[in-house]
């Protein structure tokens, strides 16, 4: 008995350091050593501590967790906390399963973390499992995982399921949940329902916080709504938020936004005690606004004031440049950066090669792009679509294939841009393997831009037939985007059957739009059929709807590109999950393609061998390696 006191006098000293002063990987390193040589590392609780201590550096926190003989549920929490904060997020799924395999009572925390990292992914299968799994155990009936899964449901675009899961709420005075869904419907690009969302809120009698106040800004923002802005602006003053600095810094950005920069700065003057955020966000708004020297002006001002520039604020500044041109600023950001010597984090990075690309100086982009050594997935988003800017697909398609084998897992946008290269290049099977790795590969559910870019791809490619056959087999039949997309590419190609039974559907999902009419005037005319171009007209204007005469200036007017695509529906949200649903889906974790992915990928398969016999007797079998 007398031998074991020191031991757990050691111990405890060993987790009182390891919670206090052990920071570094090379603190840790020794204390894990120390631990091995005392066989400390036997013992659950400073073994636990130094997983606690080390979670920053997941691998070093794997290494341990693996060489445990029998981790307890601490530890299990401990590292899928880890991963769903990391950059490998989907290591908390397995892991996850791995612990329901195990005779531990899972805990709400478990749950908590790994929904985390389902949002972090957009698994909206494992997510809804997780629901499932949730009703049944009880963990449902707590309010933080009750606000976490909403979270989950908002960012993954299912607002109907939120709203639902929101419905089954027995108490509705959480501020934390109202803020939740109105986030989420700013997200979905709905911003008239997150000032619904707030009526509601305060009839039941919840106070607005900061987060709300945020919210709302930026929804009428969004609105270009300069008078709710005011009213908002006023009404905060009433509140006593007006002095929060976030609330200042959304003032700003709200003004900037409808074109009133001189309203952005008249705020900015009245703070008494500015920081460097405010001064990052001024210099941000002025730069996005084109006025890149008067942003210039401002970061000069800055440091005479003594705040010291960081790399938000060059990445503000930089933030301009794509939409001017302006080199001149790109490398004065790059000198600046040198002389006072700021480490290029990717944020920075990014910026960056996002200038240098869209600026016309690819080879720069290249450049500063190896030399990273912090890259994240945003840094090889912007490098893959500079190369599809630049007119090289190839290199974008190889790019996306060395980003895989160096172990970065791609997200919506990275393929998004990686699709877009592949359809201004006429990479078809390329950009249909890259469509389907997304799909089954990756576990995304595919949103609308996607399907564009898909259908966009077939289109230019003159496979008309092939892109009509794929958006009737997709879950994207009733979508404006894809058949308007689609009906572009008849005008290019003169299809007028193709085109005619394209623009019926339009005119049968949805109500009439002025493109719809110009893009099957532009197939008439292309095609020498003036008779059915005067009928058309006539029809037109039988109904009071004027058809320009300059279509091909109407066209530019329209905004019609191959690679342009529409906001979603702001209809009403669709209204899916329920209990019965959620206790269904927890049978599917663990399950890696469901239902609508596999028809996906039946229907995409479908295509693809079609494709593959055309494109090989047309190229001669040409794959890209």
């Amino acid at each position: 008995m007398k031998e074991g006191v020191p031991a757990l006098h050691l111990h405890h000293k060993v987790a009182l350091f390891l919670e206090s002063s052990c920071k570094t990987q090379s603190h840790i390193s020794q204390i894990h050593a120390f631990m091995l040589k005392t066989a400390l590392i036997n013992l659950p609780f400073p073994l636990s501590k130094l997983l606690a201590a080390s979670i920053s550096h997941i691998h070093y926190a794997a290494s341990i967790f693996n060489s445990a003989p029998n981790p307890n549920l601490f530890m299990f929490n401990t590292m899928l906390r880890g991963y769903s904060i990391s950059n490998s997020p989907a290591k908390a799924l397995p892991l996850f399963n791995q612990l329901r395999n195990r005779p531990i009572l899972i805990d709400r925390f478990s749950f908590i973390t790994v929904i985390k990292a389902c949002a972090r992914l957009s698994n909206l299968v494992f997510g809804r499992g997780l629901h499932g799994l949730a009703l049944r155990s009880g963990t449902l009936l707590f309010l933080d995982f009750r606000n976490t899964l909403l979270h989950f449901y908002c960012v993954s675009r299912r607002l109907g399921d939120a709203h639902n899961l929101f419905d089954e709420f027995s108490q509705r005075n959480d501020l934390v949940s109202w803020n939740t869904l109105m986030a989420g419907h700013l997200l979905a690009s709905q911003p008239e329902l997150t000032f619904h969302l707030f009526r509601k809120m305060r009839c039941c009698g919840v106070e607005t916080s900061v987060a709300t106040a945020l919210s709302l800004l930026s929804a009428a923002a969004d609105m270009q709504s300069f008078l709710g802005g005011k009213c908002l602006h006023g009404y905060y003053i009433r509140l006593g938020l007006s002095s929060n600095l976030n609330v200042l810094t959304a003032l700003i950005d709200l003004y900037a936004r409808m074109g009133r920069i001189f309203l952005a700065h008249r705020v900015f003057d009245g703070v008494a005690q500015k920081d460097v955020i405010l001064w990052n966000c001024l210099i941000g708004k002025y730069a996005r606004s084109g006025l890149l020297g008067e942003a210039v002006k401002l970061l000069q001002q800055m440091s005479l004031e003594g705040f010291k520039p960081n790399s938000s604020t060059l990445v503000g500044l930089l933030s301009g440049c794509p939409a001017s041109g302006s080199m001149q600023v790109v490398r004065y950001v790059t000198s600046f950066m040198v002389e006072e010597k700021l480490e290029v984090d990717a944020v920075l990075g990014t910026a960056l090669v996002n200038a240098y690309a869209k600026c016309g100086f690819l080879d720069e982009a290249t450049d500063i792009f190896e030399m990273m050594k912090g890259k994240d997935m945003k840094t090889w988003t912007a490098m893959i679509s500079g190369h599809g800017i630049h007119g090289q697909p190839t290199n974008a398609v190889k790019l996306f294939n060395r980003m895989e084998n160096e172990g970065f897992r791609p997200n919506e946008v990275t393929f998004l841009a990686v699709l877009s290269a592949c359809s201004h290049g006429g990479l078809v099977i390329e950009g249909m393997e890259i469509f389907k790795s997304m799909v089954c590969k990756y576990a995304f559910s595919p949103q609308v831009e996607h399907y564009g870019s898909l259908i966009d791809l077939l289109g230019r490619a003159g496979m008309l037939h092939e892109a009509h056959k794929l958006i009737e087999s997709l879950p994207i039949k009733g979508d404006a985007t894809a058949w308007r997309t689609l009906l572009s590419a008849c005008r290019v190609y003169g299809d007028v059957k193709l085109g005619e039974c394209v623009k019926d559907v339009l005119s049968s999902i949805y109500t009439e739009h002025p493109t719809d009419s110009l893009l099957i005037s532009g197939i008439y005319v292309a095609s020498g059929r003036i008779s059915d171009l005067i009928r058309l007209q006539e029809l037109k204007q039988t109904n009071a709807v004027t058809v320009g005469t300059d279509g091909g200036n109407m066209l530019k007017e329209a905004g019609v590109k191959h690679h342009t695509v529409n906001k979603p529906n702001k209809g009403k949200a669709r209204r899916g999950c329920n209990s019965r649903q959620a206790e269904a889906d927890a049978e599917r974790i663990g399950v890696g393609v469901t239902s609508k992915a596999q028809s996906i990928f039946d229907a995409l398969s479908k295509t693809f061998r079609t494709i593959s016999v055309k494109t090989e007797t047309s190229q001669g079998g040409r794959r890209l390696q």
